[in-house]
């Protein structure tokens, strides 16, 4: 029996050992690995090793090089002689590249504890990664709320050269409390969206949502937007502070405000009454038959403006559609250039109505809103909806707060020379809420964009970073 279980234990050690022999071989040749930029420099590197030894054997008249060869060729004699050349070769060239690679392999691990102390990942994997996404489409997306921030957690996998212009027309909450007493923009969206973007995510979210409970002043307001209107006060103004919040949390992309004005919403209603202020106009529970804003026509960010120019992928939403997207299509500028932009641009419908603003709409009512606050301008060619319908606990749940299911009214949207594109993109958790999935949601996002440019940036829309091949159900394109 002892002789069984010290066999059964050798094979356990010796597939245990093969197994990391493979793992550290497939470590070393992903160094060989296009676009990696390795390669080349290796080369240089032997190239001026081998040229700074002419060098040096040319200034000392070659006498040292002559002894070397001399030395040389006797051991290889004396080798030769004990072993045939064909054998003899193989090893010494075999043992030399053992000796590279292992001197290669302590120096990168040297670098490794270094830069990344706690992390799991093997240097090679995280360059590769960071290659990749960086080689990413260059996406923007526009829109606010947790809609927006939700997005941001599925993109950020696929591409680093994503851009976040957010609203600033938030007036309730913590953020209404800071723009009264300091005179800032409102911070909360552009805080959320900061923390999706970020590589700590999970915790940098708990820290920015964390609310003080107690203080004289401080209870209410979240951590997130003290210190974004402390960087504000710091560096000037909100886009300063949020370029050099960027840097000290290590985000991937960049968060925009999509104007530096302090914008206030209005609303009119279709009971005649107008309502002033973002959180007010949610709360008053009309229909609501025109948006717009204090000052009118604010001017854009240049910077906003300039992502958008140069997008190849641009995202409205998801979000509340008149208090979260709608506010920025009110800066004339953003709403120019998405307008002149060639990029493929589409609209994410939300998944239920919202009870204040969109209650009882269809997809088409969406579109149309956005049209109609546009000047009937065609921002987007594609809005993508959801197939599935949720639970019935999760149906009743939502009716008790009149709110459904946004229904696809498929003949006005192709009347309306819109693509619909149909998938599951939802996620409903225990208790019956209903929301975006933020990795179904960009893996149909890129398959889509995949599509309209051929396979151009294929590998981003099949698999994002940390992704293990999940499979994902295909969108459904109606033209």
């Amino acid at each position: 029996m002892s002789i069984g279980f010290f066999r059964q234990a050798l094979n356990t050690f010796q597939q245990q050992s093969r197994r990391r022999t493979r793992h550290r071989v497939n470590q070393w040749f992903k160094w060989l690995s296009p676009g990696l930029s390795v390669k080349r420099w290796l080369l240089i590197s032997v190239g001026g090793v081998l040229l700074a030894s002419l060098g040096l054997a040319i200034w000392i008249k070659l006498t040292p090089i002559f002894w070397a060869l001399e030395l040389l060729r006797g051991f290889l004699a004396v080798i030769t002689n004990i072993l045939p050349n064909y054998i003899s070769g193989p090893l010494v060239l075999l043992f030399g590249l053992l000796l590279l690679l292992w001197g290669q392999t302590r120096t990168v691990g040297s670098i490794t504890k270094v830069l990344r102390p706690e992390g799991d990942e093997e240097l090679v994997d995280v360059l590769l990664a960071h290659r990749r996404l960086y080689r990413g489409p260059k996406i923007v997306v526009i829109g606010g709320g947790t809609g927006l921030s939700t997005l941001l957690r599925g993109l950020k996998r696929y591409s680093a050269n994503i851009t976040a212009i957010v609203t600033v027309a938030d007036d309730g909450g913590s953020s209404g409390r800071l723009r009264r007493e300091f005179g800032v923009l409102p911070p909360g969206d552009i805080r959320n969206c900061l923390a999706a973007l970020a590589d700590e995510e999970k915790l940098l979210t708990e820290l920015f949502q964390y609310r003080f409970r107690v203080g004289d002043g401080l209870t209410g307001h979240s951590f997130g937007n003290l210190f974004l209107t402390a960087m504000s006060e710091i560096t000037g103004d909100l886009e300063r502070a949020v370029t050099a919040s960027s840097k000290v949390l290590a985000i991937r992309g960049q968060v925009l405000p999509a104007t530096l004005s302090d914008v206030r919403l209005w609303a009119e209603l279709a009971d005649g009454r107008r309502i002033e202020g973002e959180s007010k106009i949610t709360e008053a529970g009309g229909s609501i038959v025109k948006i717009g804003c204090t000052p009118a026509n604010p001017p854009a960010l240049p910077a906003a403006i300039k992502v958008i120019k140069e997008a190849d992928y641009i995202i409205m939403g998801p979000g509340s559609l008149y208090t979260s997207v709608i506010p920025n299509l009110l800066v004339p500028e953003i709403a120019d250039a998405i307008a002149a932009s060639t990029a493929p641009r589409i609209y994410v419908c939300n998944i239920m109505t919202q009870p204040g603003e969109t209650q009882g709409y269809t997809v088409s009512d969406h579109i149309r809103a956005i049209d109609e606050a546009c000047g009937g301008r065609r921002l987007f060619n594609a809005v993508l909806v959801h197939k599935r319908s949720p639970s019935a606990r999760a149906l009743i749940r939502y009716a008790q707060q009149r709110s459904h299911p946004v229904f696809l009214d498929r003949e006005e949207v192709t009347k309306m020379e819109r693509r619909i594109v149909l998938a599951n993109v939802m996620h409903e958790d225990e208790t019956g809420c209903v929301r975006h999935d933020p990795q179904r949601l960009a893996r149909v996002l890129l398959r889509w964009y995949s599509g309209t440019h051929h396979g151009k940036w294929g590998e981003w829309g099949t698999k994002g970073q940390g992704d293990k091949g999940t499979k994902t159900e295909q969108p459904t394109i109606n033209h």
